[in-house]
């Protein structure tokens, strides 16, 4: 299955992506950058770098910085990731900040429902920006 997370919502794309993961088939998710996260935006970038402030550099919490790991990282928080059911879906799922080679041609899915005409209130901010904001490329 292969995902275009273009303006999909963060959130609802994970637990989307980990049922699938969880049930046994593969998960591809493309343009990572794209996706959204609903709320105010400057609340949201201000919670995320005082996430980097706690902690130490070499014993975390570690915060992802490229948007495809940051992608994957909020899927984990859906899985049971410790468990054995759980690591193996997580190997199930690969994340792409831009659409590669070998997808150009294939037929991706869009998720209805969970796109941002979804939200009430149009406040939202990007995963490229969040990561930008942290130190990322």
């Amino acid at each position: 299955m292969i995902i275009d997370a273009t303006n999909i919502i963060l959130g609802r794309l994970a637990s989307f992506a980990a049922k699938k993961a969880l049930l046994g088939e593969n998960v591809e998710i493309i343009n990572c950058q794209n996706a959204v996260i609903s709320g105010n935006k400057k609340t949201t970038l201000k919670a995320h770098k005082e996430r980097l402030q706690r902690g130490s550099k070499t014993r975390g919490p570690f915060t992802y910085r490229r948007a495809d790991m940051f992608v994957k990282r909020t899927i984990r928080g859906m899985l049971s990731y410790k468990k054995e059911n759980g690591k193996k879906a997580l190997k199930r799922i690969k994340c792409y900040i831009r659409v590669p080679n070998q997808f150009k041609d294939k037929k991706t899915e869009q998720l209805k429902g969970m796109d941002l005409s979804k939200l009430s209130v149009m406040k939202y901010v990007s995963v490229k920006e969040i990561c930008k904001s942290i130190g990322g490329k």
